[in-house]
């Protein structure tokens, strides 16, 4: 048993099929050894790296470690140097007496472990976790003894960039040490390291103030000295592409950034205020982080059967609404995923592309040189598509083209930013697309939200009130839980978020009131009687279950 080969125990368990094995040996054969078979096995699809790494946990009888839940002990990470802990991909997690519990991603290398023992002095005892888990965790732990000491050289400089003459500024090594070029490194590592998806640099005449995004919530990341602003935005401008002499005018640029061995996509944008410019980043996931599954979504198994029988129908189209940054695009991708196949030719059109995917034509919107939407959709259907993506339905011409290539046999995805799934109908002819033309294309419409998720470690249970029973829709008090705040979740009671989700599937009856040019309300009723689950409902379910809490209910689906 000890001497089964992994890819052998992998079939046995029914993990994985013979012939996806003979696949990945196969890769792996061509890689000529440079790759383990469980980043083949990954980078294949046929496993996600935690199902993968909890297999070998099984077949190793080693124990297995989530690092995003775990509590790791400061005083563990101090024993392994930095340097140790990034060569061998190691995190020393906790301390027992003479005992030092680390995780690593290859627990039967004795040589690593060897080498662990040796630097602290210490007993060691492996446990399995995944390689992206225990760097994002090397750099998490380690990176904030760095941040105070970028800041001090930073505010020594007095926010000089250092004067650098032709020959320094040609050398990368001088570039990459100067205080302000950590400093803005440094920022964009932190907050990936965070799970921010946005950062934003505020300038204020007395200092200046960085704030991340965080599960849709501001917080504060670290103020540093106004003389410091303008030498900042200078490097984060010149990285991004913009134009540094220009400070009068918005500007919008991108760079990439690996951090922690994962590739980001970052985009940038300037706008000139009162104290200086100010800097908003948007840390986009590369396609090197793995498209999610439309399993993966967080869809009730009701709205998930609803929603793979949509993308079943070969023609037609399908809208997915809700406001900024309530993961539409992750939808969209999902879905693409699903459908993408070698015998389906697939095109998408977006401003920008968030995430190139493999066997996937994307094409870039650019406004100034005249590739609207409109134009780029025009073009795309002479480019024989069976599928496309359209980014956004911005205004009456998108949205015309896009319910045309519907009609005309081609399978159409989009979003559009509306409240609810049925208001969208009702925008589409408002923007001026026949009603009839809506009924005979549109096949659903998927609303979504994004509410964030208790922390299962601070959670406080209590019974619910007479209004929130009403606003639950539910006739008695039921245990309900509200947000606490510990240091699992930096004090803010919730961790992680999930979508929620109202679909309406155009049925025969919908179809007629959409023709007859029928009102919200009207479509929602309908819908209902299909058995529609609204946005309300969704979330009530998740308060009842415990995943989430009242305000969070109130704050995404509270309407007068």
């Amino acid at each position: 048993m000890r001497n089964e080969r992994i890819g052998d125990y992998l079939v046995s368990q029914g993990l994985i099929t013979e012939e996806q094995l003979s696949q990945v040996l196969a890769a792996q054969k061509d890689s000529n050894g440079s790759k383990r078979f469980g980043d083949v096995v990954v980078d294949l699809g046929f496993m996600s790296e935690v199902n993968f790494t909890k297999a070998l946990a099984g077949k190793l009888r080693v124990q297995y470690v989530d690092l995003d839940n775990t509590e790791i002990n400061t005083e563990a990470v101090q024993k392994v140097p930095e340097q140790l802990a990034r060569k061998h991909t190691v995190i020393a997690i906790a301390v027992t007496g003479k005992r030092l519990t680390v995780a690593t991603n290859d627990p039967v290398n004795f040589i690593v472990l060897e080498d662990i023992k040796v630097s602290t002095g210490m007993d060691t005892v492996p446990v399995l976790a995944t390689t992206s888990a225990i760097n994002k965790a090397i750099g998490k732990c380690y990176s904030m003894q760095n941040v105070d000491s970028v800041i001090d050289s930073v505010n020594a400089m007095g926010g000089d960039l250092g004067d650098m003459s032709q020959e320094d500024a040609a050398s990368k090594d001088r570039v990459e040490s100067a205080p302000i070029v950590k400093l803005a490194t440094t920022i964009v590592e932190n907050s990936y390291r965070a799970d921010a998806t946005d950062i934003h640099i505020e300038p204020f005449d007395k200092y200046t103030r960085i704030r991340i995004r965080v599960n849709g919530d501001l917080v504060e990341l670290m103020n540093i000295s106004s003389a410091v602003h303008s030498a900042l935005t200078t490097r984060l401008k010149l990285i991004s592409g913009m134009n540094i002499a220009e400070k009068r005018i918005p500007q919008d640029g991108r760079f990439t950034q690996v951090v922690d061995g994962t590739t980001l996509d970052v985009r940038v944008s300037s706008l000139p205020m009162v104290c200086g410019e100010k800097i908003v980043i948007r840390i986009l996931s590369t396609g090197q982080i793995a498209l999610r599954k439309i399993t993966d979504l967080g869809m009730s198994d009701y709205n998930y059967q609803l929603f793979e029988s949509m993308l079943r129908v070969p023609q037609g189209v399908i809208l997915v609404t809700g406001p900024t940054g309530s993961g539409k695009t992750t939808t969209l991708y999902a879905a693409l995923g699903e459908i993408a196949k070698p015998n389906v030719n697939v095109v998408t059109v977006e401003d920008p592309v968030e995430k190139n995917i493999d066997g996937i034509n994307q094409c870039q919107v650019n406004q100034k040189a005249g590739m609207t939407f409109a134009a780029a959709l025009r073009s795309i259907l002479r480019q024989d598509p069976d599928v496309v993506m359209v980014g956004e339905m911005r205004d009456s011409e998108t949205a015309d083209i896009g319910i045309r290539a519907a009609i005309t046999g081609h399978l159409v995805l989009s979003t559009l930013h509306t409240n609810d799934a049925a208001s969208t109908v009702v925008r589409l002819v408002d923007m001026g697309v026949a009603p009839y033309m809506v009924a005979t294309s549109l096949i659903g419409v998927i609303a979504q939200r994004l509410v964030k998720q208790l922390c299962p470690s601070c959670k406080k249970p209590r019974m619910s009130t007479p209004e929130e029973d009403d606003l639950m829709g539910i006739d008695h008090p039921i245990q309900i839980f509200d947000p606490c705040g510990c240091p699992n979740c930096n004090n803010t009671g919730y961790k992680g978020r999930t979508a929620i989700h109202e679909i309406i599937h155009c049925s025969a009856n919908v179809r007629n009131i959409i023709a007859a040019n029928g009102s919200k309300e009207e479509i929602e009723a309908a819908a209902k009687a299909n058995g529609t689950k609204l946005l309300r409902d969704n979330v009530s379910e998740l308060v009842q279950a415990g995943v989430t809490s009242m305000t969070e209910l109130i704050r995404t689906t509270y309407t007068v």
